[in-house]
């Protein structure tokens, strides 16, 4: 069974190929970033009139990595939120054609729960009951998902997701879009206790999160060594923030794990890309005693691969939808459609 997969909720035209829920046939990526790059973020409608020029050739060059046909596909998947309506729109309207044309189920996919079982493409099944942090541009969130497939929140952030302030951070010290992956650059040269800023809300008995304030704290610092004539070491500002936001979602995230008496983790989204998040997670869990479960980077980011997977997980449930499928910006991660457990 072929399902392919389209990813359009931000800024990456993406689509995936995956047989038999497992195995990745082919997952392309036509990037937006040299577009939203003179903007320092994501420009909605720049997005969407993209997406719209780079949906069939991507397709075509998916279809092509996979060797199949149109022909072939046996379900096409498709992000229906969250995520920005009108790229969200694109990618669904483009489904229901190709669904339509070659009587096809479509599956309608949530875009975090797929970030979540791209982990299955190297893993193999994931087996609930298990923790899995979502962490990227727009999303930071700690759950559940269990035994019945269910996924339920413990946490999130309260103001700025960890991409963000990653991107607000990086462009304020003159680095580039996409900031997180230059500030995790900058970082591995700076010295991470230089610094000591803030971990809000770390001693709380929840397990949401704040970055706002961090992102203020790290401003601050910037500006005082500026009026004070100091020349800042831009990689430790940029080793210590970066050591603030890991903490915080490391505290998190494993002091959820106890409490809900679990011993698997996942670590999904672009965020979880960055090299000190792994490092750290892998080193606690290591001594924890607990499995982490983090896919590689190319599956980390938004890709097309991710939402075949969950797609086909869908299929194999028989959780189809209609051609009235809408799309939902605001699409909620808890109690998002069980597709294995």
């Amino acid at each position: 069974m072929l399902v392919l997969g389209i990813e359009t909720s931000c800024d990456e035209t993406a689509v995936g190929i995956v047989e038999d829920q497992f195995t990745l046939r082919a997952n392309v990526i036509a990037s937006q970033v040299e577009l939203h790059a003179p903007y320092g973020g994501v420009v909605p409608e720049v997005a969407a009139r993209a997406h719209l020029e780079l949906l069939l050739p991507t397709i075509d060059h998916a279809l092509v990595q996979a060797g199949a046909g149109l022909s072939d596909i046996d379900a096409i998947a498709v992000t229906a939120g969250p995520g920005l309506v009108g790229a969200l729109l694109v990618g669904v309207s483009g489904a229901k054609g190709l669904a339509l044309a070659q009587d096809v189920p479509l599956l309608g996919v949530n875009h975090l729960r797929a970030h979540i079982e791209a982990a299955q493409l190297e893993y193999g099944e994931l087996t609930p009951p298990l923790i899995a942090l979502v962490v990227s541009g727009g999303h930071t969130s700690i759950v559940v998902m269990d035994e019945d497939g269910l996924c339920r929140q413990l946490g999130g952030t309260i103001d700025d997701a960890a991409g963000e302030a990653f991107d607000k951070i990086a462009r304020f010290i003159g680095l580039g879009y996409p900031g997180g992956p230059e500030i995790d650059k900058l970082a591995r040269q700076g010295d991470p206790t230089a610094f000591a800023f803030p971990r809000a809300m770390m001693q709380g008995d929840g397990y949401d999160m704040s970055l706002s304030g961090l992102k203020t704290a790290v401003i601050r610092q910037l500006r005082k060594m500026e009026a004070a004539g100091e020349e800042p070491n831009l990689a430790d500002i940029a080793a210590s923030f970066q050591d603030a936001i890991v903490d915080v979602q490391l505290d998190k995230t494993l002091r959820a794990c106890a409490a809900e008496g679990l011993d698997q983790v996942v670590l999904a989204g672009g965020v979880a890309a960055n090299s000190r998040l792994r490092e750290r997670f892998a080193e606690q869990t290591e001594i924890n005693g607990q499995r982490l479960i983090v896919p590689s980077i190319p599956l980390c980011t938004d890709n097309g691969a991710m939402v075949a997977a969950s797609g086909a997980n869908l299929l194999a449930a028989g959780s189809f939808v209609g051609l009235d499928l809408a799309v939902d910006p605001n699409l909620p991660l808890a109690g998002a459609a069980a597709s294995f457990g």
